[in-house]
């Protein structure tokens, strides 16, 4: 059901879906994993109203997540940002040739790496890569464009150490992904050397608000995308300011550009609307809507066999598009 309500939704807002990516309907067990998820969600976020509170229950949350195993993990000063390096511990180098700049999701103003190194573990484990998680600057301390300078100071820290521009995939879920696509936005105007590709995981791509048409809200986008988190982040920026909101972007000249998004996602037809938009601008996107899924679901693959797979999925995307693939 999941596949042709999206192709219904695409047809009424004049979408192909041709270039999409089929997936198995979603299966009970996975049902019954969203639902525990989602239960889990609203405990965690019960009573958390100010954007404070909301940042320690998103950390609260992610620390009753498996730590992440079979990685390395180095503290590093990525040109004044700090991140962490991360790379599988059957390879036995500090730094590779391979990596992905991961950008976290929050909302601009939650989350770290610690929230998110299972998911920058699982993505390097099966890309047999490098990842750079970065500790960018949070909103409202550091509201626009704090993040975005934070992410192209890390891309090019990653340059000048050596990695080559054509073996770096940045990444990110969410409003990271929301950083990830504007940066690369903002190096096209520069000019600047681009990554071979961008993985955006239920990308957050117009900050304008809307109402949750698309699937009963989360507690997750209900938190980051509430209107005192888009304020601290936005200050008097105009929520449609194509540096803020991809929907409104001129994709023309964008890498390779792989989307993922729930068939549950709130934000499901902006999503689509803009891979679309992309598509018609000449960017080559590969379109993944996971049936049955909610915002952000590739964050718990400690929890949904979904988000194991999506990641997996993400990761072949990413060794696809480096220029030096390892060996088979």
């Amino acid at each position: 059901m999941a596949l042709i309500a999206s192709a219904i939704l695409s047809s009424a807002i004049g979408l192909t879906t041709a270039y999409a990516t089929d997936l198995p309907q979603q299966s009970d067990a996975s049902k019954q994993q969203v639902g525990d998820l989602l239960k889990k969600l609203q405990t965690g976020y019960a009573g958390a109203k100010s954007l404070k509170q909301r940042r320690f229950a998103f950390d609260d949350l992610m620390e009753q997540a498996p730590e992440a195993s079979r990685i390395q993990v180095r503290q590093v000063d990525a040109g004044g940002v700090d991140a962490e390096l991360i790379w599988p511990a059957r390879l036995h180098h500090p730094m590779g040739k391979r990596v992905i700049l991961y950008v976290h999701g929050g909302g601009f103003f939650a989350g770290s790496p610690e929230t998110h190194q299972a998911l920058a573990g699982s993505l390097a484990k099966a890309a047999s890569s490098d990842v750079l998680l970065i500790d960018y600057r949070l909103a409202p301390e550091y509201p626009f464009p704090a993040q975005i300078d934070d992410t192209l100071t890390a891309y090019q820290w990653l340059l000048d150490s050596g990695y080559e521009n054509d073996n770096v995939v940045i990444a990110g879920d969410s409003t990271g992904a929301t950083l990830a696509i504007e940066a690369v936005l903002r190096q096209i105007t520069l000019r600047g050397p681009l990554p071979a590709a961008v993985i955006a995981m239920s990308p957050v791509v117009n900050l304008l608000p809307q109402d949750q048409q698309d699937g009963a809200s989360d507690p997750l986008t209900a938190s980051f995308l509430s209107d005192d988190a888009r304020a601290a982040y936005l200050g008097a920026r105009s929520p449609s300011d194509p540096r803020v909101s991809p929907l409104y972007a001129d994709m023309k000249g964008f890498p390779p550009l792989l989307v993922q998004v729930g068939s549950n996602d709130a934000l499901l037809s902006d999503t689509l609307q803009h891979a679309e938009k992309a598509r018609q601008a000449g960017v080559d996107v590969t379109l993944q809507q996971w049936p049955g899924m909610t915002h952000q679901w590739q964050l718990f693959p400690f929890w949904l066999d979904d988000a194991r797979q999506s990641n997996q999925k993400a990761a072949e995307y990413a060794l696809q598009h480096f220029s030096d693939r390892p060996k088979e």
